[in-house]
């Protein structure tokens, strides 16, 4: 079969369209036709190598996978599975040690074999372009807003890399429950894209202070006011940003992070936190009823994933290239 493989940690041009061999099925497995993968944020990363991650080589990468039942093993329960069936992977492998891609061979080829239990029928309706953007990205939205989030109708919430798989279901998540979205981007280009998604305000952070911004839309924050700033932000960008969005954070709001782009060890003002009362609330992954919820929101129209590109999957180091140059917003998808 046809597949993306590295051998070796570096860059895009350890990248290879090879033939390898179709891989094994196991009596607890189906084996399921890709017909659609897509990229995220740690694909680069495990292309370079993460320190203290240990990644099999040789490596596919590919995480978000969609695709068809072709071949059913003995021991799978045939009256849930069968061949033909549309399936979306849960990339969440803990038979096989670890996530799709990142430290389990992943779907950027054109057969996989994966543990019954991994397998979420897709509903009639959803093409296998808008499954596959959902798993690692989306669901990670989907927990992090409607269950560690608790956002709901009325909330103030602010966005900040708004432009990335997961920046880019929040703002849909949030506009879904009622909400006042405000997004940040860094380019006028993303902006436009970020406004087409539902996001009430749009703020280029090349040219404009978004905690500036904030306060001139929602009011500044007081200690003992309920009134002025953000009802919640999303903050996996890290790095300088930490500090910074406390001061567009309202009292007793919510502080959402789900990861650390721009570095996990920034300084803190730990003043802000006692004294404006803040919920900083982590979000890890997601659950299997994330990826059944987003299906059916899918199915019914009430989101729609952004979708940035549609490739043949031998052209994946050019998405992989837009992704290392943050030219991407939404989702990059490939096809066997």
């Amino acid at each position: 079969m046809k597949a993306i493989v590295f051998h070796e940690h570096g860059g895009l041009e350890q990248l290879q369209y090879t033939d390898i061999p179709k891989p094994e099925l196991l009596a607890t497995e189906c084996m399921v036709r890709v017909r659609a993968v897509a990229l995220n944020g740690f694909d680069p990363m495990i292309l370079q190598q993460i320190p203290g991650l240990k990644t099999p080589l040789p490596m596919i990468p590919g995480g978000d996978v969609a695709g068809e039942i072709v071949e059913i093993g003995s021991d799978v329960g045939a009256d849930k599975w069968a061949v033909g069936q549309s399936v979306l992977i849960d990339p969440m492998m803990h038979e096989k040690g670890g996530v799709l891609g990142e430290t389990v061979t992943g779907g950027a080829c054109e057969y996989i074999s994966v543990p019954e239990q991994n397998l979420i029928a897709i509903p009639d309706g959803v093409s296998f372009e808008d499954a596959a953007a959902l798993p690692i990205a989306y669901g990670t939205a989907h927990r992090m807003m409607l269950h560690r989030g608790r956002v709901s109708a009325g909330d103030k919430v602010l966005v900040l890399g708004a432009s990335g798989g997961v920046g880019s279901c929040c703002i849909q998540l949030a506009k879904m429950v009622g909400a006042e979205v405000a997004a940040c981007t860094s380019s006028k280009e993303k902006a436009e894209k970020l406004k087409a998604l539902g996001a009430d305000h749009v703020i280029d952070t090349s040219s404009e202070n978004y905690v500036a911004f904030i306060r001139d839309l929602w009011g500044k924050p007081r200690v003992f006011a309920e009134s002025g700033g953000a009802d919640v932000i999303v903050n996996y960008n890290g790095g300088d940003s930490w500090t910074e969005c406390f001061r567009a954070l309202k009292r007793e709001g919510r502080l959402l992070t789900c990861g650390a782009t721009n570095g996990y060890d920034p300084k803190t003002d730990i003043r802000y936190i006692w004294s404006f009362e803040f919920e900083i609330l982590g979000s890890n992954g997601w659950n299997r009823s994330d990826l059944e919820s987003l299906l059916d929101l899918v199915k019914d129209g009430k989101i729609r994933p952004a979708l940035h590109s549609v490739r043949p999957l031998e052209e994946l180091p050019t998405s992989l290239g837009e992704l290392i140059d943050r030219k991407i917003v939404g989702k990059a998808i490939l096809v066997p």
